[in-house]
């Protein structure tokens, strides 16, 4: 029990000399590799003229540092999911929810071409509260439609629907060009301005995540144990819904879909701090920022010196995990 208490504590200790480790990392490593020298030069002397510079301070550092978020929005999205289900297989991309930010982007790019960077993000958000809110609408009106596979069923289902009308609509009107970033989850093209826009909604959605915590926990006990504690679930679930747009929304935005993120991490940050979601939650962000980093500095070795999408190294590592939360934990709720 003391060992639970502790390991969260060593893992959030630990975090900020590991996140700056691999932001340099990052920085340091790709198609050109650059010396640690120039890029403390880039940021303490910063010249327009150096290419070397402007590698770093468009691309590299605006790349890092957007892995980091994006892992640690996703994989808190997914603990929230998992939490107020009981379902060990819910996540942002397996519950539709990517694929609606990324239905809802496409038709922002076809219809308002010369859109800017704040719209794609109020866009995404729509499109995950769409995908969301047809998933789990869908599984109030089966019977067990919330149950852990048929619930992941009625997710796939909804986003293919989703992905392959976006995929029809952006060949038609021709711009599948423009939209496939979204689509193969580059992280090198990452835009600093929307990661400077994202940042107000992010800090909403994962204050909430922090405020509901307490009464995820009571939720992943089962109803009628949150309701005898006294805990409003219908409030909890709404917070936890909201959160998950926000961070799902914008992560999206920022990269495209990008999947398993949110169905690894909380399995792996509940493995080191039990079933509290007070410490699930912080945990899972810092091991979800951290994870896809490293993703990212893998994918550009695959093909080096050409990119990888991330989501394949994420694929590589999160279909063998889906399989085996199946084959062990069968139809079970988390």
């Amino acid at each position: 029990m003391r060992l639970k208490r502790t390991l969260p504590v060593t893992i959030l200790a630990m975090a900020p000399a590991a996140i700056v480790l691999l932001i340099l990392a990052s920085i340091l490593y790709g198609a050109k590799n650059i010396t640690a020298g120039e890029v403390w030069n880039s940021i303490t002397a910063f010249n327009p003229d150096n290419v070397d510079h402007q590698i770093i301070m468009s691309s590299r550092l605006p790349r890092a540092v957007g892995a980091m978020m994006i892992g640690a929005f996703l994989a808190v999205s997914g603990a929230l999911m998992q939490g107020m289900t009981r379902n060990y297989l819910a996540s942002p991309s397996i519950m539709g929810v990517s694929d609606g930010s990324v239905f809802a982007v496409t038709l922002c790019m076809i219809f308002l071409p010369n859109a800017n960077p704040n719209l794609y993000i109020v866009s995404s958000l729509i499109g995950s509260a769409l995908g969301a809110a047809i998933v789990f609408g869908l599984a109030w009106c089966i019977p067990q439609g919330l149950s852990p596979v048929r619930l992941a069923i009625l997710g796939s289902i909804v986003g293919t629907f989703l992905s392959g009308v976006a995929h029809a609509l952006s060949t038609y009107f021709q711009v599948s060009q423009n939209i496939s970033f979204w689509y193969n989850a580059r992280l090198h093209q990452m835009n600093p301005e929307l990661i400077r826009l994202s940042i107000p909604f992010a800090i909403v959605g994962l204050t909430l995540a922090v405020v509901i915590s307490k009464s995820i926990s009571a939720l992943s006990l089962g109803e009628e144990i949150a309701t005898g504690l006294g805990i409003r679930t219908w409030l909890t679930r709404a917070l936890a819904i909201l959160a998950v747009v926000l961070l799902t929304g914008v992560s999206v935005a920022l990269a495209g879909k990008i999947a398993f993120v949110g169905l690894i991490i909380p399995h792996i940050a509940r493995f080191f701090t039990g079933s509290d979601y007070r410490w699930v939650i912080p945990v899972s962000g810092v091991l979800g920022g951290i994870f896809l980093a490293m993703c990212d500095i893998v994918a550009r070795f695959i093909n080096y010196p050409f990119e990888t999408p991330v989501g394949v190294v994420t694929a590589l590592i999160g279909v063998p995990f889906f399989l085996y939360l199946i084959k062990t934990r069968g139809g079970a709720g988390a």
